[in-house]
């Protein structure tokens, strides 16, 4: 008689907070290649663009900064363009006090993580359990792999002698482009903030010193928000 010994078939069914949270993580972290590249480029070593993962974890931000850096602005006009973009982070964390309602450190610890992908996935639950797994596992999927994708990135082209031969210089830019492309889509005050940006960049990029377009660009924000209040 043949006994024929069948390997036990075992699925595992991850939750929808788990199972969202690893697909934004995965799919967006890989970006971090690109500020790998990017930042590289602009003229950082290694450890600064690694550093600037870790500390900052804020994909446009960074982006802004490295755009900056690489057309020759300084570092405290990089800095200022990167935390005016960082400042929505600010209004998710008020968004998020209360849905996710930690408390003393792990509040504290949970604000590092607050960016767009962890505020748009775990306000989508009503659930607070439901709610805090999807940010956790948000966070901790995006953070660990943007972060090992841009040492990678950076590692790879700082063995490149001329990264802008290759077009490596573009990758930042089109990436930054990627990031603010679907909140484009939605018309309406997005794309009025979008337009004034690029007609005040345009229009001081002759004029200024490198960084300073980037900051005024960026004013266009809070002209919008302003003129909105103003009517409301």
């Amino acid at each position: 008689m043949e006994v024929r010994i069948v390997p036990a078939m075992s699925t595992i069914v991850l939750s929808p907070p788990v199972r969202n949270g690893l697909a934004v993580g995965v799919g967006v972290g890989l970006s971090g290649f690109a500020f790998g590249s990017a930042g590289v480029t602009a003229g950082l070593s290694v450890a600064q663009t690694c550093a600037l993962s870790l500390a900052a974890f804020t994909g446009a931000s960074q982006f802004a900064f490295a755009g900056v850096f690489a057309s020759g602005g300084s570092l405290l006009a990089g800095t200022a363009g990167a935390l005016l973009l960082g400042a929505r982070n600010t209004l998710y964390g008020l968004r998020l006090a209360d849905h996710l309602a930690w408390r003393g450190g792990k509040r504290a610890l949970a604000a590092h993580g607050v960016i767009d992908e962890t505020a748009a996935v775990s306000i989508g639950y009503r659930s607070r359990g439901e709610a805090r797994l999807a940010f956790l596992t948000t966070a901790v999927t995006l953070y660990v792999l943007w972060n090992a994708t841009t040492f990678a990135g950076a590692l790879a082209t700082g063995q490149v002698t001329d990264p802008a031969v290759l077009g490596l210089d573009a990758v930042g830019p089109a990436v930054f482009l990627a990031l603010i492309w679907p909140r484009l889509q939605d018309g309406g005050r997005e794309r009025v903030v979008a337009l004034l940006a690029v007609l005040i960049a345009i229009a001081t990029v002759p004029l200024l010193p490198a960084g300073l377009p980037v900051l005024l660009a960026a004013a266009a924000t809070f002209a919008v928000f302003l003129r909105r209040g103003a009517g409301s």
